[in-house]
This record gives structure tokens, sequence and C-alpha cells, in this order.
């Protein structure tokens, strides 16, 4: 039975830095106002959405199946309180912290009709943070985290995200209301 918790817990997590990195891709892209393809501006922000939830599911069952497996040795702490883990506790510290950003991220979302839109946008920023703080730990703390097939992901995800980051903060990159009042090229 351990084996096959560890085994989840290695794929939910994989999964759910997968679906991560196309929630912040979809993110930049979402804001540019721009279509995909052939999908509409609110079907991109819809997908972001999504993506943001699906990813949050796979990390939920990341870290739930392995505070069940005995080899891991998590406990409720070292999943709330960063850098306090026996095992690579800098690694996992980055895991806890990535962790409680993405709490954060998914209670202002919940609450943004409450709490702001200029709220919900500031704490919104963090996952620009959160995204390479988890492939760190992933990579750090990772079972696969130094295989040759995770790394060239990993490197290929980092590609993409960087390129897209570039992008965003380019002079060619379009607002959204900028495209709402006609200005795509």
């Amino acid at each position: 039975m351990d084996e096959a918790m560890w085994a989840f817990g290695r794929v939910s997590g994989f999964i759910s830095l997968a679906l991560f990195t196309a929630t912040v891709l979809l993110g930049i892209l979402t804001r540019s106002g721009r279509p995909l393809l052939i999908l509409p501006r609110f079907s991109v922000t819809l997908l972001h959405r999504n993506f943001a939830v699906l990813a949050t599911v796979f990390l939920g069952l990341h870290v739930g199946s392995l505070l069940l497996d005995s080899f891991a040795k998590l406990n409720v702490v070292d999943v709330v309180v960063p850098f306090l883990s026996g095992y690579r506790p800098f690694w996992q510290g980055l895991g806890t912290v990535a962790l409680d950003l993405v709490l954060a991220i998914v209670i202002t979302g919940l609450l943004r009709h409450r709490i702001g839109q200029r709220t919900f946008k500031a704490v919104h920023l963090l996952s620009y943070a959160v995204w390479p703080i988890a492939l760190a730990h992933a990579i750090g703390n990772g079972t696969d985290g130094t295989g040759a097939w995770f790394l060239i992901l990993a490197t290929a995800s980092v590609a993409a995200v960087g390129g897209a980051v570039i992008w965003r903060l380019s002079a060619v990159f379009l607002e959204t209301s900028k495209a709402r009042q006609g200005g795509l090229p």
C-alpha cells in the first residue's frame, strides 16, 4: 500500500506542476486580451480558471497522499509551516511555501467580490512566485527531480513560462482594455 501511495504522490505532484505551468501560461495569455487559436478570450479565461482548480485538486491529492504514506513521514505541521521537516527541510519547505501561497490565492479568489479587485489582483500576483518555488521543490525534493526526463520537461516549462513573462513585459504585449477598444493587431 505504501508503494502505491508513494507512486500516487509522485504522479499527482507532477500533474499538479504541469497544470500550474499551463495555468500560468493561460493567465498571461488571458491578461493580453488575445484569443487562443480559435478560442475567444472568455474561453481562455475559463480554461485558465479550470486548469487552476484542477491543479489545486491535484496539489491536494499530492499532499494528502504523502501525508498518508508512512515512507514520506509528513505531518500536518510540515505541510503548513515551512522549513521544519526532518527530511530535506529546505526543499520540503519550498513545497510548503508554494502550498501556502496557493491557499492564499484560492482564498482570495473565493472572496474576490468581498475583498475587492485591487486586493485580489495584489494577492494573485503571488502566482508568479508560486510556480518557480514549486518547480524548485520538485527538482530538489522529488524522487524524479533529477531524472533526465523530468529535467527536460522542467527546462521546456521554464523556457515556455520565461518566454511568456518576457512577452508580458515587452512593448508588444496588448492589455485587455486595448483589446476591448479594437486595438488588436
